[in-house]
């Protein structure tokens, strides 16, 4: 609970900071000191980043910086397809970014999840995972050598140690965001709103330098109303693939899991809370009714979200009384 919060506070700060124009600097590469942008261009460029070779869901071979990078405001991610925590998670909300940039996505940004299991995460298994998640245009899977993709996690500040880079378990949550022609680049959470992501993605990072013809104060800021503990793990773990009251008839967008209205009529309350807490556990386990949703939602996997029982009683409140 903790740390649902606390993402949300930050990502709520961070967006305010640069919303306001507060400060020049966007949070750069793990590791580095925040460097000043030259007038020239990035100061991240081909003699940073690792020109390695990696191959698309499509079997085709592209560069990393040559192909995939330069000059392009992108979103990286480290995924692999068999994960039960936050891959599914991070792909979804990724997913729900691409329906708000629409066919910006592979115009003027550009996604990019990169597999740490090659061994297992061929360009047949990646495109079928696209599939899975309806992955649009503009939006590549790839895997290469492990050793090349150890490297890019170095590099981009998403692996400190690299003895644990096959510990597929342990692997951090890893999306970075950035713009290469001027160098900014941040962390991002798969928590975060996607809106407010898209928003960076297709406004700030492209347009940082450019003062905004309105300037605008902390007065003129709407007041945000309170958010329960159910509400704010619904919107951080759970609205990335369900609905409550069936979106999908409001906005035509597919839903990656079912629909949770009425869910506890529907559902027994113990079974509930188990699924919530270890959904691994229990399709390792053959649980009837949670394979039948794995058959029916295109197996796509419900991730382990660390909930705790704390969580789990508020976050099925906030259904009860959002279905009401």
């Amino acid at each position: 609970m903790k740390n649902g919060r606390r993402n949300a506070v930050l990502s709520t700060l961070f967006s305010l900071v640069l919303l306001m124009g507060l400060g020049r600097a966007v949070t750069t590469l793990r590791g580095r000191p925040s460097i000043p942008t030259r007038h020239d261009g990035s100061p991240w460029g081909a003699d940073y980043f690792p020109n390695v070779s990696l191959v698309t869901q499509d079997g085709k071979p592209v560069r990393f910086f040559e192909d995939l990078i330069r000059g392009r405001v992108v979103a990286i991610n480290f995924i692999y397809t068999g994960c039960a925590q936050a891959c599914p998670l991070e792909t979804a909300r990724l997913r729900e970014v691409q329906k708000i940039l629409g066919d910006r996505v592979g115009r003027d940004v550009f996604f990019y999840s990169i597999s740490i299991d090659p061994e297992h995460d061929t360009p047949e298994v990646l495109k079928a995972y696209a599939k899975q998640f309806d992955a649009g245009p503009g939006w590549t899977f790839l895997t290469g050598k492990e050793a090349d993709i150890t490297k890019l996690r170095k590099k981009l500040g998403l692996l400190e140690d690299e003895s644990q880079a096959r510990n597929l378990k342990g692997h951090d949550l890893s999306l970075i965001i950035g713009n290469q022609v001027t160098g900014q680049w941040m962390l991002s959470s798969p928590y975060e709103n996607p809106y407010v992501l898209a928003t960076e993605l297709g406004s700030w990072l492209p347009n940082w330098k450019t003062t905004p013809k309105k300037r605008h104060s902390y007065a003129e800021a709407p007041e945000l109303r309170p958010m329960s503990d159910g509400e704010i793990l619904f919107r951080t773990r759970c609205e990335a693939c369900h609905s409550i009251g069936n979106i999908e008839m409001v906005s035509g967008k597919k839903p990656v899991g079912p629909d949770l209205s009425g869910i506890l009529r529907q559902r027994d309350r113990q079974w509930l809370t188990r699924w919530l807490k270890e959904p691994d556990k229990m399709l390792a386990e053959k649980d009837p009714l949670a394979m039948a949703l794995f058959d029916k939602y295109n197996h796509v996997t419900m991730p382990n979200l660390s909930l705790n029982d704390a969580d789990i009683e508020a976050l099925l409140h906030y259904i009860q009384g959002e279905s009401r």
